[in-house]
Parts: C-alpha cells; sequence; structure tokens
C-alpha cells in the first residue's frame, strides 16, 4: 500500500486499506497519521475521522497506561486539550482558531523536535493559512525527519514549491500582458517570469528524478523524467531515459515521439525520421498520437530538405484532421506554389 502511494499519494481508497492495515496489526500510531492524511485530503470524510479519533484512543491507551475508557475524552485529563483536539479535526477553521492551533502545535513540536507529526501538522495548518513558504518548510522539515522515507511528505513539498511557482509565473504573465513593453517594470517581470519558468522546470525535473531513482525498474517514471528533461530544453540527456522508457510497452510511442524530436533538436535528422518512421507504423488509425508523431515527421523531412515528402506526409493528418495545428496551410500553400500565374 506504501508503494502505492508513492505514485497516488492522494488516492483515498489506499489510505482507507492501508489504516484498515494497521488496525488489524495493533499499530495504532501509524493508523492515526493515515487517517490524518485523510482528513486532510478530505475534510467531509466523516469515517475517517471516526477511525482516527477511535486509533488516537488506542495509541493514547498504550503510551499512557490506560487499561480502560468510555471515550477518547477520557483518555485526556485536560479537558482544554480534548478541544484543542477536536478543533483540530475541523478543517474550515477560522483564522483566529488557526492561529491558536499554531501556537499549541508549535509548543508541543519545541517539546518533541524529532517528533514528525507535530512538524507535518505544523504544515497542515500553514497550508490551511494560505502560508505557502511556511508550509514548504514545515513540511520539508518533517520529511528531514523521516530522511526523505516518507514519499507523501516528499511530494507534498514538491507540490507546494510547484504550485508557488505557478502562482508566480500567472502574476508576471498577467501584468505583461496588461501593460506593453513601454511599461517602467516590463523588462524586470520579463526576466523574472523567464527565471521562474526555469525554477518550475527544474523542481519538475528533481522531483521526477527522485522518483525514478526510488522505483529504477519503473520505465514509466523513466519516460516523465526523460519527457521533462525534453520540455526544459535538455534533449542530450533526455535520451538515454527516453531510451530505456521505449521499452515499456505502454510508454513505447510517446517515447519514440520523444526520441525523434530530441535527435531533431541535436541535429541528428536522419535518425529523427528513422524513429518517427518506425512510430507511426506502429499505429493503424490516425489518432491523436499519430498525428503528432506524423507531424513531426513531416517537419524533419523539410528541414532535411524533402519538400515533396514534407507535404505527403501531412497530407495523411489533412485527409483526416483538416483543422491540426497549421497543416492546412502548410498543404495549401504547396499547392499555391504549383498553380501557373494567371
Amino acid at each position: 500500500m506504501r508503494t502505492l502511494l508513492e505514485e497516488k499519494s492522494g488516492d483515498t481508497k489506499i489510505l482507507h486499506e492501508l489504516g484498515r492495515l494497521h488496525h488489524e496489526l495493533g499499530e495504532s500510531d501509524q493508523e492515526v497519521e493515515v487517517y490524518n492524511r485523510l482528513s486532510e485530503i478530505d475534510p467531509t470524510d466523516a469515517e475517517a475521522l471516526r477511525l482516527g479519533k477511535d486509533a488516537a484512543a488506542r495509541a493514547s491507551m498504550k503510551t499512557g497506561g490506560w487499561t480502560q475508557a468510555e471515550s477518547y475524552r477520557d483518555l485526556i485529563k485536560d479537558k482544554k486539550s480534548a478541544v484543542s483536539l477536536e478543533q483540530q479535526s475541523r478543517m474550515a477553521s477560522t483564522s483566529e482558531s488557526l492561529e491558536q492551533q499554531i501556537e499549541e502545535t508549535y509548543g508541543r513540536h519545541e517539546a518533541e523536535p524529532q517528533n514528525v507529526d507535530h512538524a507535518r501538522r505544523l504544515g497542515v495548518l500553514y497550508e490551511q493559512k494560505d502560508d505557502t513558504e511556511n508550509a514548504i518548510a514545515w513540511y520539508q522539515y518533517a520529511a528531514d525527519l523521516t530522511n526523505a522515507s516518507d514519499a507523501s511528505l516528499v511530494r507534498k513539498v514538491t507540490d507546494l514549491q510547484q504550485s508557488q511557482s505557478d502562482h508566480k509565473i500567472a502574476a508576471h504573465e498577467k501584468f505583461l500582458t496588461s501593460h506593453g513593453p513601454d511599461a517602467p517594470d516590463y523588462a524586470a517581470r520579463s526576466e523574472a517570469l523567464a527565471l521562474v519558468k526555469k525554477q518550475r522546470a527544474e523542481l519538475s525535473i528533481d522531483d521526477a528524478r527522485k522518483r525514478s531513482e526510488r522505483n529504477p525498474t519503473d520505465l514509466q517514471l523513466r519516460f516523465e523524467l526523460g519527457e521533462r528533461l525534453f520540455e526544459a530544453g535538455r534533449p542530450r540527456e533526455a535520451l538515454p531515459e527516453l531510451q530505456r522508457a521505449r521499452q515499456n510497452p505502454k510508454a513505447r510511442l510517446k517515447s519514440m515521439n520523444l526520441l525523434g524530436r530530441c535527435y531533431r533538436e541535436l541535429g541528428m535528422l536522419d535518425l529523427a525520421a528513422k524513429q518517427l518512421e518506425e512510430a507511426a507504423k506502429e499505429i493503424k488509425a490516425m489518432d491523436a498520437m499519430k498525428k503528432e508523431i506524423v507531424y513531426h515527421l513531416g517537419l524533419v523531412y523539410e528541414q532535411m530538405g524533402e519538400g515533396e515528402k514534407s507535404i505527403g506526409t501531412l497530407k495523411q493528418i489533412y485527409e483526416a484532421d483538416y483543422g491540426y495545428r497549421d497543416v492546412a496551410q502548410r498543404v495549401e500553400n504547396s499547392y499555391a506554389r504549383k498553380s501557373p500565374d494567371r
């Protein structure tokens, strides 16, 4: 279940199954962690909330030496602590309540600085508060405490960093769209946009590389890493990843398509044509994948100086989908060049 969660960290069915397994094994602390994650994902999941409270009660009985209790409240001598625990289960918290919970959780963290649950909880609270910087810092702290063994924490850090970059990109693009080049900050915002996009690409590559390193035999992860390297303008680094990914039947055609494009970027036009030709032959119907492959094959032929072959290739798409990219313009222009002057 934990292996599945590395790729599907937000899958509630997997989390519920994992919680049930921890319950059967009597691992109440791990069970609490699972149900806390479920409540973070879906605050309306009443079953996760109930099972989480029950697990917390059993965990407290183990650590506190209690042998019987009528409810989880009976396990907490201080009623104020019980109220605080209930507050933490409510995701729709007010700003004042969030500040109080942050203060209380930080106090527990100071008492137990190596406790992963406290650090994770602070990450959740700051995320609810829309304080992304602090949320990332606390999730990263929690991930470091586990030596990056908790894939959900590592993924959370990456997701928040990427989301933060996306917001910055959107803000810069909005400014540049609404202001002309004569605007005082236009040049600076253009540079900032380019930098954030580069950082966003590096984050994406780093995330894909880490997941691939954790699962070196997973060829789908190899493909994702190769794809992100190609999108970041690093075709030479993408080549070995895509060549390996080509062995995966599910990723084969996508890998061959990107391999052809990598070879083209590197000026290896004969290799690009060979790769794309092979990929095109493996698809019978003119579906979305074949259109993309055939389109790039046509561009390669054009770059090789084989104009007739290029147009002949693009005509395959023209006959199936008139509106695909600029195919219609390219094909029709080729007829216009052949027409005698009138």
